[in-house]
């Protein structure tokens, strides 16, 4: 079994994306966007990802949609749908996230969203297959 205080372990993580555990169906990511920063702009065509804020302030744009979320909001991006999420605060917007099925790489630890983004160009990011 896993099991994790998850609002706590979300915010004493400093890096942009930490993979916490991967499943065969699903995978639980944490993520610290800084002030100003944000996800950037993304498709997950086969993808679902149900994302929880834990502290914060920022707007979710989802399917063309627009809304603003802080802590205790859930938002839900279907497949398929084009999706981001920028902080629009003064402090770190953090949050939790599960994907279904899995997006990156098992115990992947991306400290900053460049860095993130390196992984995923180099094809370092990729989820384990089965």
């Amino acid at each position: 079994m896993e099991h994790y205080t998850i609002a706590e372990v979300a915010e004493e993580s400093p890096d942009f994306r930490r993979v916490l555990w991967t499943g065969e169906h699903t995978q639980l990511v944490i993520m610290t966007i800084p002030a100003g920063g944000e996800i950037g702009e993304e498709v997950h065509e086969e993808i679902d990802q149900i994302l929880t804020f834990v502290s914060g302030h920022g707007e979710a744009v989802v399917g063309g949609q627009k809304r603003k979320v802080a802590a205790g909001d859930l938002v839900v991006v279907p497949a398929g749908k084009k999706h981001n999420f920028l902080n629009t605060g003064e402090n770190p917007l953090i949050l939790y996230t599960v994907y279904g099925p899995p997006e990156h790489a098992d115990g992947a630890v991306h400290r900053t969203k460049e860095e993130a983004d390196a992984a995923e160009e180099a094809g370092k990011d990729e989820p384990p297959t089965s």
